[in-house]
């Protein structure tokens, strides 16, 4: 009898020059079977799995939230996004790819104060923040040359007074017509109009201090010192017709005492500010938060 022996050759591996990422997010009712089917179509399409995250709001008859991080190649991942529909289909999902290598467009609106505008700003010079910002419109001009230093365009869009602040938000709208995928109000002191809201067409975050309802309007930190408050903190949201009533995507808190004046705890409270309104910017733009009714899911 004669032996004869096959030497499989490894084809070698993937340059990683020839991969990419991408980011698959899912909701739908929960039922069995679900990450099983995302799992065995990423593995037919030849995609590795990097991360999943998953959550379900009721393991009988709630709502299922996943988020996936994958690998491929570059024609591998191009043509998920056609192929998917059937897996979608199957288990009545809402579902959106996600392309690290298109970075989120972000239009910055601010007004008088900059703590949070420059920290964003900061953050994406610097490249970390997810995110590609692509304008600066204000209500004041304090902030052109620090912008336009910046190699930015700086829109100022006055608010003349109530009665004509549609002009203004027509104006507005003007501007960011195609220009973002996101607006983040950096303290952004006025209020947007749900007409506004429902033509720009892309989600609006927004930062204020946690002080609300409490202590709402002008010089919130000094009538919160006169009632002794021992937490400050700030809260990052989507912007709703309801005014500071969106669903609350990150929110964090500093300890203050006695021996805190208005200054101090101004400046701690803009600390806070600028650092939730980052994170909730950076974690929108790596697809990581879903709205869920006036909630969110936050992977």
């Amino acid at each position: 009898m004669t032996t004869t022996s096959h030497i499989l050759e490894s084809p070698g591996p993937i340059s990683e020059e020839s991969l990419t990422t991408r980011r698959l997010v899912v909701s739908c009712n929960d039922q069995p079977g679900i990450v099983a089917a995302v799992s065995r179509f990423l593995l037919d399409a030849g995609a590795n799995i990097i991360q999943s995250d998953q959550y379900s709001s009721d393991p009988f008859g709630g709502t299922f939230f996943l988020r996936m991080e994958f690998a491929g190649t570059n024609d591998v991942v191009d043509s998920l996004a056609e192929r998917f529909g059937l897996v979608a289909e199957r288990f009545g999902m809402t579902w959106r790819f996600g392309n690290p290598d298109r970075p989120t467009r972000v239009a910055i609106l601010v007004s008088k104060q900059d703590h949070c505008l420059q920290d964003l700003l900061y953050r994406w010079r610097r490249n970390e923040l997810a995110a590609e910002v692509v304008l600066v419109a204000s209500n004041h001009p304090d902030h052109r040359d620090a912008v336009e230093a910046m190699g930015l365009p700086f829109h100022h869009i006055p608010v003349v007074d109530r009665d004509r602040k549609s002009e203004s938000e027509e104006s507005l709208l003007d501007v960011l017509d195609g220009q973002c995928d996101l607006v983040v109000l950096a303290r952004y002191m006025q209020i947007l109009s749900g007409d506004f809201l429902r033509r720009v067409s892309v989600p609006v975050i927004n930062i204020h201090h946690s002080f609300l309802p409490a202590f709402a309007g002008a010089g919130p930190y000094a009538r919160a010192r006169e009632r002794g408050v021992k937490l400050i903190g700030a809260t990052a949201h989507y912007v709703t017709e309801q005014l500071d009533e969106g669903p609350i995507i990150e929110q964090d808190v500093n300890r203050v005492g006695h021996s805190h004046d208005v200054a101090a705890l101004t400046r701690l409270g803009a600390d806070v500010e600028r650092t939730v309104l980052a994170r909730a910017v950076q974690w929108h733009c790596e697809d990581r938060v879903l709205r869920f009714g006036n909630t969110t899911v936050v992977f």
